[in-house]
């Protein structure tokens, strides 16, 4: 086996205005304990299938000590925060309880890993770096108008003709409906703490952007299946997975990121509620 690379520079991040230099830019061995880690969230969100999900977990962070060390550490960080997402359900539900539990599990599974990474390992790979220095272009500013547009045309007729929006609460009073759109916004935001943030992150230490953007995407994909984005909801959220690590990639703003993914969440909403209940809100064409 080869001798262990060390990390030449742990301040290095996604964020830095001159990129990152990835340690395995090419197809490499080290893919198959990322992609074993990457998979191991299909089974755990996507099926549910808990035990097959942690055994694959734990065959990618083995593979790792044996392929690659370096990656090694930061695998450990994705895996820590896959495992405390798994200890509950996703499904969602609004009542206080369960948003109370779900809320604290997931802070946790950002908070866990950059905390880990931060002050375990000394580096700066996890950043939340809210804005890069730069005027948002008028291309940006197009596609903020563009997103929720976009929303509007394809969003109602996904949830109401695939019968998803079954998946999610009944929204039978007021009270209901104002929850649902606290989660909403505030599952919206978590996913770019976490997925982006964090996995693409993380993964972007050590591969090229778009294998890092594919194993990130197979993660995200995986937990909003769970949550509700069935039937093919996933030839909607795997692009949106990738679109929103290529931006972050190129504004280095999670600010932007989370404008884009909230504008977009707030069609879903309305969607929602409009699917639930069809005499109100009767905006859509599907």
């Amino acid at each position: 086996m080869d001798r262990v690379e060390e990390v030449v520079d742990r301040t290095a991040s996604i964020t830095d205005p001159h990129g990152l230099v990835p340690r395995r830019p090419g197809l490499s061995r080290s893919l198959i304990p990322a992609t074993l880690m990457s998979g191991s969230a299909f089974f755990l969100f996507a099926l549910e299938w808990a035990p097959v999900g942690y055994a694959v977990l734990a065959a990618a962070i083995v593979t790792c000590v044996w392929l690659d060390r370096v990656l090694l550490r930061d695998l450990l960080l994705i895996g820590v925060g896959l495992i405390i997402v798994s200890t509950v359900s996703v499904r969602a539900n609004v009542s206080w309880a369960n948003m109370a539990l779900l809320g604290t599990v997931l802070a946790l599974a950002v908070a866990m890993p950059y905390l880990l990474s931060r002050f375990g390992y000394g580096d700066h790979a996890v950043r939340f770096q809210w804005l890069s220095g730069e005027k948002w272009t008028r291309g940006m500013w197009a596609y903020l108008i563009a997103v929720p547009a976009i929303g509007w045309l394809v969003l109602p007729f996904y949830f109401v003709r695939s019968g998803t929006y079954l998946n999610w609460p009944p929204l039978a009073d007021w009270t209901e409906v104002l929850r649902f759109f606290v989660g909403v916004n505030f599952v919206g935001s978590w996913d770019e703490f976490f997925f982006i943030c964090t996995i693409f992150a993380l993964y972007s230490r050590h591969f090229s952007f778009w294998a890092a953007n594919l194993l990130q995407a197979i993660i995200f994909v995986s937990f909003l299946w769970e949550l509700g984005y069935q039937a093919w909801g996933p030839f909607l959220t795997a692009p949106f997975a990738l679109l929103q690590a290529y931006l972050f990639r190129r504004t280095r703003s999670l600010l932007y990121v989370l404008c884009v993914h909230l504008l977009f969440d707030a069609v879903v909403f309305l969607s929602i509620v409009h699917a639930r209940h069809p005499e109100m809100l009767p905006i859509f064409i599907y």
